[in-house]
């Protein structure tokens, strides 16, 4: 066989192997969050999972990781496991040993699920990489726009908190321990997350799409306040 088509046949196989491997990780995640909460449940990965994609278009990365760092970047948000965030990464390194994945990329997507949190917005990223950077934008922009507004009513309402209490002021800075214990009402996250993620975002597709996302909560939140006051 000549040299060329060696060389084929190997992207070929390697193709081929990259994508059975990305088929087990759906159906592993499928299968770990098909009772999550539903805003952070499988259609959330989905749909970063395709944000991903489209901002990875644009940028020079390793296609792998950014697939595998989207796929497993919630697959066991601290959130729902006491506060513990060392179950998603041992939760992730199990998978991807049983897939005979490199170290080398096993220890990237962990470095992902580790740096990719809000925590407050004070919370600075011990690693740094594309890779992390386009699977970052791709889930904060899941937390902004329609879907935003969506995931943020429908987990205030799992956490049986207030839709909005005047007397009740965001707080615009929080330390990693306070974002995690705070419990104010859904419309004060707006001001303590959602509406900063838009000037937070990596990438230059990222920004670009944040925008019109973050128009449309402002948008939102006139009406909330309008329809609040009975002005509308």
């Amino acid at each position: 066989m000549k040299t060329l088509e060696i060389s084929i046949f190997f992207k070929t196989y390697i193709q081929m192997d990259n994508r059975i491997l990305i088929n087990n990780t759906i159906l592993f995640v499928k299968k770990k969050l098909e009772n999550a909460e539903g805003g952070h449940d499988w259609f959330h990965i989905e749909r970063v999972f395709r944000n991903a994609l489209l901002i990875s278009g644009n940028e020079t990365c390793d296609a792998t990781v950014v697939k595998l760092g989207a796929l497993l970047h919630d697959i066991a948000d601290s959130k729902f496991h006491a506060g513990d965030e060392t179950v998603g990464p041992k939760m992730a390194r199990e998978f991807l040993e049983s897939e005979n994945v490199a170290e080398e990329t096993i220890t990237h997507v962990i470095n992902i699920i580790e740096n990719i949190s809000f925590k407050g917005g004070n919370f600075e990223k011990t690693f740094h990489s594309i890779e992390l950077d386009i699977v970052q934008d791709a889930d904060r922009l899941d937390a902004i726009g329609a879907i935003g507004v969506a995931r943020a009513f429908n987990y205030g309402g799992f956490k049986n908190r207030a839709l909005y209490n005047p007397a009740i002021a965001p707080v615009a800075s929080m330390s990693k321990e306070e974002y995690k214990k705070n419990d104010s009402p859904t419309i004060n996250h707006f001001y303590e997350k959602l509406l900063l993620l838009k000037d937070k975002m990596n990438t230059q597709t990222g920004k670009e799409i944040a925008k019109e996302r973050h128009h449309f909560m402002q948008t939102f939140l006139s009406q909330f306040y309008a329809e609040w006051e009975g002005e509308k």
